[in-house]
């Protein structure tokens, strides 16, 4: 009786089996068309286009090949785009996500009113790129509120032309995406800590050990994943900077400030060089998607490995 009702149900398994397959198709496929058609498509047609010498308009027929990547290659203004680039990056790494952890540490213990200070600090975050831009030009112009607000302290010796001089305007603009995106980082680094049980760290002062000692060998390492995926975001963002560089300085002043967001929009769009425009955006997909490769392979890897084997656990 056993051996048939178990031979009788055998072929409900493999329909079972193609009906989870079904419900997992009916979810994926929409998503999937959105990213084919969104995503990979556009990526393609940029990749095609970047082989001819096309204005965006008339039909693609000169074909040259590969020549706008050697154009860009060997350009200095391209190059230079790349150093600003990683200008920020480099700076962002340094200066603003520590900044953000030492907020995010201060305002993860318990102080009355620390709710507001949380919400003022991620405020700027909320603001449009556009926005954030459009106000800082008004306040960096000559003559304007930061130049009247250094006199009035006597620090009239510091004005300068903060948007229109080539050696300094990187470090103007890095001080506003900072001011701009470290109330995101500092979110992102204080959800991290509220994961980490405070028992740890006390455990660690019960055994001897400093305030410093305690946050270095203890709540360091165990925010390290999250601080790993700020870093990452980081870095992916400083790489596709353009709305607030774009609406402040337009990539200027001579060059100083392009990137190479502004400087594919501007041969692409302004100068009607879409085929050398779609080249730049092709080398620019290019590094962001080898510095990720790169970074999930040396860097997320361990974490990617360690949610897995808690998964399957």
């Amino acid at each position: 009786m056993s051996t048939s009702i178990a031979i009788a149900a055998r072929p409900e398994a493999p329909a079972r089996f193609r009906s989870r397959w079904i419900t997992i198709a009916s979810f994926l496929l929409p998503a999937l068309a959105l990213f084919v058609v969104f995503v990979l498509l556009p990526i393609a047609q940029a990749a095609y286009y970047s082989l001819f010498k096309w204005n965006g308009l008339q039909p693609l027929t000169d074909f040259i090949g590969l020549k706008n990547y050697q154009v860009a290659l060997g350009s200095d203004t391209f190059r230079s785009a790349i150093g600003n680039n990683v200008f920020i990056v480099v700076l962002s790494l340094a200066l603003q996500i520590p900044f953000s952890l030492g907020l995010a540490v201060l305002l993860n213990r318990r102080f009355p009113g620390r709710g507001i200070f949380r919400l003022i600090f991620f405020l700027p975050y909320v603001l449009s790129e556009a926005i954030t831009g459009i106000v800082f030009s008004l306040m960096l112009r000559p003559g304007a509120i930061v130049d009247t607000s250094l006199s009035s302290v006597g620090l009239g010796g510091l004005i300068q032309d903060w948007l229109g001089d080539g050696t300094i305007v990187m470090f103007t603009l890095f001080v506003i995406i900072s001011w701009k995106y470290f109330g995101f980082h500092m979110i992102l680094l204080l959800a991290g800590l509220q994961g980490i049980p405070r028992e740890l760290e006390e455990a660690a002062r019960i055994d001897g050990a400093g305030r410093w000692q305690a946050f270095r060998h203890v709540t360091l390492p165990l925010l390290g994943p999250t601080l790993r995926v700020s870093v990452f975001l980081s870095m992916v963002g400083a790489l596709q900077l353009f709305d607030m560089i774009w609406v402040m300085t337009k990539g200027g002043p001579i060059g100083a400030s392009n990137t190479m967001a502004t400087l594919m929009f501007k041969n692409g769009f302004q100068s009607q060089l879409m085929g050398y425009g779609s080249a730049l955006a092709v080398i620019l997909f290019g590094f962001a998607l080898v510095l990720a490769l790169a970074y999930q392979r040396y860097v997320l890897r361990r974490d990617v490995e360690g949610a897995l084997t808690a998964f399957n656990g």
